[in-house]
């Protein structure tokens, strides 16, 4: 489940170590659906790009929750389902687990919102355990007003030597200029204004039934481990009877090449236990 302005993937490696894997498409984030437009393009077309409308517009995390829903009861029907996610991604995660605990075997978050005391990931940014994230470093690669686009977006191609390294320093300060530039070249532009605002909580009955994990990542500069651990806390004392498993990566907010290897491993592990 990818986090925010995250398109569908998996992964090779774990394919090649025999499972199944299927990244979630979200609406809005299709191939087809126009995240990415000619205004986007090189030469950018600015003063068109900061105000074409996106096809994110109207979009919440309902329209999330019937999709990714949708998804989990076909995968279900062939075997076990780990349902893995980061970042904004938890709050659909958590909101699945809702929705279908009975085909959940377990589910993961990747250094991800888990809001249980709170509503929503937008509250939880507001906690002093969220002080020092880097998040809102992240504006100066906004552009529009997201009340004319419908969304926020995200000049992710910009070329401005100083706001890339304001996004490297927030996302994925320890990787190399490279693996940065190829990993942001994978982002989508817009995003959903509701998604962060909407109720995420997870419910001690239905989501609190399922096997989780929790993957915190240490270097995180977006979500804080401060913050990660907040949310694990707040989880494990609604259900004592089922907590977080708990593993540790040292790696930032989108994992570096080592981070990433460490987390297919950990993910490997898991679903062989199902």
């Amino acid at each position: 489940m990818a986090g925010a302005n995250g398109g569908p993937g998996g992964d090779a490696e774990l394919t090649m170590r025999g499972h199944r894997v299927l990244g979630v498409e979200l609406p809005g984030h299709a191939a087809a659906d126009g995240q990415f437009r000619l205004s986007y393009q090189a030469p950018q077309d600015l003063a068109a790009l900061a105000t074409e409308r996106s096809p994110m517009a109207g979009i919440t995390l309902d329209d999330y929750v019937r999709s990714t829903v949708a998804v989990v009861r076909r995968v279900a029907r062939n075997g076990p389902v780990l349902l893995w996610g980061g970042s904004m991604g938890g709050a659909t995660l958590s909101r699945v687990g809702n929705e279908v605990p009975y085909l959940i075997d377990r589910i993961v978050y990747s250094s991800a919102f888990c809001c249980i005391d709170l509503p929503s990931c937008g509250a939880y940014l507001t906690t002093p355990e969220a002080a020092d994230s880097l998040l809102m470093s992240l504006a100066p690669a906004g552009i529009g007003d997201p009340a004319v686009i419908g969304a926020s977006r995200t000049n992710w191609r910009t070329a401005d030597p100083e706001v890339i390294a304001l996004l490297k320093e927030a996302l994925q300060a320890d990787a190399s200029d490279a693996e940065f530039l190829a990993m942001l070249n994978t982002m989508q532009p817009d995003e959903s204004v509701q998604v962060p605002l909407d109720e995420a909580r997870g419910h001690a009955a239905t989501w609190g039934r399922i096997p989780r994990t929790y993957i915190r990542h240490t270097r995180d500069r977006c979500l804080p481990p401060a913050l990660q651990d907040r949310m694990i806390a707040e989880a494990d004392r609604l259900t004592p009877h089922n907590t977080f498993d708990v593993h540790s990566i040292a790696t930032t907010h989108a994992p570096d090449a080592a981070g990433w290897a460490a987390t297919v491993d950990l993910i490997d592990s898991l679903a062989r236990r199902l």
